[in-house]
């Protein structure tokens, strides 16, 4: 899992305490020395965090997620109101096998996104992606129950829901919670209909619900056949071909 590139801070012009002259309207009043003050410690603080985006970055690039962590801690301590340093801590926490700290710092990321009225669009693409790190994360700990709820969340948010939809239809079919697994798998479907894993999923699980007749057929529920030939269709050599042969043949329709 990789984040992405940071937005550099913008940094504060320098400041003069000269009057400018103008000979259409009256000289500006300089500024006093508080003004001053609090402008050049605004100056120093995105010197700061120009210089902690740039070790961050260059730690990311070379897998050397510890250091982007230690970074990112300083961004967040220098700016906590700041989503993006939050996502992205969490990113190099995730990396690093930290998996309660980034779930952690993927809420406080979602938290503060949520909050935020400057950029709804921006924050609501990031919300999606810190739900589904967090749901990541949250299988690592073995809590499914909260994977689930953030998958949901994710695919709500997301612009490519299909990968949400999937990640839970991938979840609640480890969990054998089967009936969650195919309504997902439907909807990653639906959100994009070349994933072919989706369609291997949804046959399994119907075929797992076959049962055999009086005359002994085995008899599947709606929709088996057609998942697992699409399957075929999409990926005829994939991972699981062989298995879909094997239960195409199971109910008799190779």
């Amino acid at each position: 899992m990789r984040f992405l590139g940071l937005l550099l801070a913008s940094l504060g012009l320098a400041v003069s305490t000269a009057a400018l002259a103008d000979t259409s309207a009256p000289a500006a009043a300089p500024m006093n020395s508080t003004q001053v003050k609090a402008a050049q410690a605004q100056n120093a603080q995105a010197t700061t965090a120009n210089a902690l985006i740039d070790q961050a970055q260059k730690a990311q690039q070379a897998n050397d997620w510890a250091g982007a962590e230690a970074a990112l801690k300083q961004l967040v301590a220098l700016d906590a109101k700041r989503w993006d340093y939050a996502q992205h801590l969490g990113d190099a926490q995730y990396n690093e096998g930290k998996y309660k700290d980034a779930v952690q710092s993927y809420g406080n990321g979602i938290a503060l996104a949520q909050a935020d009225t400057t950029d709804a669009a921006g924050a609501k693409q990031a919300m999606g992606a810190m739900y589904t790190n967090q749901g990541a994360a949250y299988l690592k700990l073995k809590r499914s129950k909260d994977a689930v709820a953030a998958y949901e969340k994710a695919a709500v948010l997301s612009d490519n829901p299909g990968v949400a939809y999937f990640n839970l239809c991938v979840l609640l079919y480890n969990a054998k919670e089967d009936d969650g697994a195919v309504e997902a798998c439907d909807k990653a479907i639906a959100a994009d209909p070349t994933r072919p894993d989706a369609y291997y999923i949804k046959g399994s699980v119907l075929v797992g619900e076959g049962e055999t007749d009086n005359n002994g057929n085995f008899v599947v529920p709606k929709g088996t056949v057609e998942a697992l030939k699409t399957y075929l269709k999409l990926s005829p050599n994939g991972a699981h071909a062989p298995d879909v042969k094997q239960m195409l043949d199971l109910i008799g329709k190779p």
